[in-house]
């Protein structure tokens, strides 16, 4: 059916959006109430009107240089096409607009249709997003260094850190409403604001109830409940530190400012001292079952490996149950060492594991443990900047296995390598 000139008349009135049409001179030569509205003016105002009438004073010599390209290759023009661009209203206001570009001809002539959008909101919400999150890293960052003195400072730490949750609490509020209306604007940063809020709350409030339980035990009896509530916050707060750990970790690796530092040193004592601190965080009767073959001096970043295995040992334990064990093993030749990690855990799915290195991904098992998500990309990054490689195995109900491939004699210039 032909579609009446009623409606194409109703659209171009009634449209959210503002029609400006120029000729080849561009003198505006139709334009809508929507435009209209936008720059403050009545169409008699515009009609006939170089478009420049509606381009910032500074831009406008410049403006129509442009035009006059465009006019000898014209071509359509999508919005959001990577510029950040202004109109002037009458008043005098700048507003930020996005412009689309349409093309045609009328009897021999070309004419321009521009279709325009007021983003004056949309660019308030971003402003806002990038305000939230900076107050939302500073908090993170005070909490860590509170955490060197929490023993001596319980009631005054308490304090902070109630305020501290209500803030990520109202950040958490606000930034879900902002990205409900722009989450095409910033994906990442709506999964990292939901995933902190969730890890955050279940150890602060830990930390706030036993806080306030703590003045409630006055008396010398008391105090194996004082201990058992204390242990609890250290516990708590350990977390704390580690997801702050992640957060800090990937920002770091995202600014590139983690060096690499290649220098001989001991692999094995290295593995079987981080294995021993790590044996703190295993569950009832797990065991961590550790061998060592090959040379032990190695030549490659020793902080960087010391992470990877924390980072993989601690996944290990976190996804295996009680009284399962994990095996680390590594192999050192005369230019690699083979780093491995088995748990007996929940093990990962097939459809999982080709997000499983991207940066807050958790599997869909795993989404009742607690943790970041953040582990196995940072020991991605990690494992690229020692210029290594890493494969996973893994099935269903039946463990996982995730093998550190390292070149061991990388420092060939006698210079450290800046990180990427």
């Amino acid at each position: 059916m032909q579609f009446d000139r009623t409606h194409i008349t109703s659209l171009f009135e009634n449209a959210t959006e503002g029609f400006v049409v120029t000729n080849t001179m561009g003198n505006i030569i139709l334009v809508n109430p929507a435009a209209c509205r936008m720059f403050g003016y009545e169409a008699e105002e515009l009609i006939g009107q170089k478009v420049e009438l509606l381009v910032p004073t500074k831009y406008r010599h410049g403006h129509v240089k442009q035009r006059a390209d465009f006019f000898e290759e014209p071509k359509n023009r999508v919005m959001g096409h990577g510029r950040d661009l202004h109109g002037q209203t009458k008043s005098g206001d700048q507003i930020p607009l996005e412009v689309s570009l349409s093309t045609y001809i009328k009897d021999d002539e070309r004419y321009v249709i521009s279709f325009i959008v007021d983003i004056t909101h949309r660019k308030a919400i971003e402003q806002s997003m990038v305000k939230q999150q900076y107050q939302l890293e500073n908090v993170t960052n005070e909490m860590r260094k509170l955490n060197t003195e929490l023993e001596g400072k319980v009631e005054e730490r308490t304090m902070i850190l109630k305020e501290a949750l209500q803030r990520l609490e109202q950040s958490q509020e606000e930034l879900n409403g902002a990205l409900d209306k722009e989450r095409q604007l910033n994906e990442i940063k709506s999964r990292f604001v939901s995933m902190a809020s969730h890890e955050f709350r279940t150890p602060l409030s830990t930390v706030l109830s036993s806080a306030s339980l703590l003045s409630k035990y006055t008396a010398t009896e008391d105090q194996d409940k004082r201990n058992r509530h204390i242990q609890k916050i250290k516990l708590s707060v350990k977390h704390l530190n580690d997801l702050l750990e992640d957060f800090l970790s990937l920002g770091k690796l995202d600014e590139g400012k983690v060096n690499t530092i290649f220098h001989e040193f001991n692999l094995h004592e290295l593995l079987q001292d981080t294995i021993d601190e790590m044996k703190g965080l295993v569950k009832k009767d797990q065991q961590i079952i550790y061998t060592y073959s090959g040379n032990d001096v190695v030549e490659t970043d020793k902080k960087l490996i010391k992470n990877i295995l924390i980072n993989l040992a601690s996944n290990a334990i976190k996804f295996s149950d009680e009284g399962a064990s994990i095996y680390i093993n590594c192999k050192v030749t005369n230019n690699t060492a083979l780093i491995s990690v088995r748990d007996e855990g929940i093990g990962i799915s097939k459809d999982d594991q080709e997000h499983l290195f991207s940066s807050f991904f958790r599997g869909k098992n795993a989404l009742n443990i607690q943790g970041t998500g953040l582990g196995l990309h940072i020991v991605k990054r990690y494992t690229d900047l020692v210029g290594g490689s890493i494969q996973l195995e893994s099935n269903l109900n039946q463990g996982t296995l995730i093998t550190i491939t390292i070149p061991i004699n990388n420092n060939k210039h006698g210079e450290d390598n800046p990180g990427h």
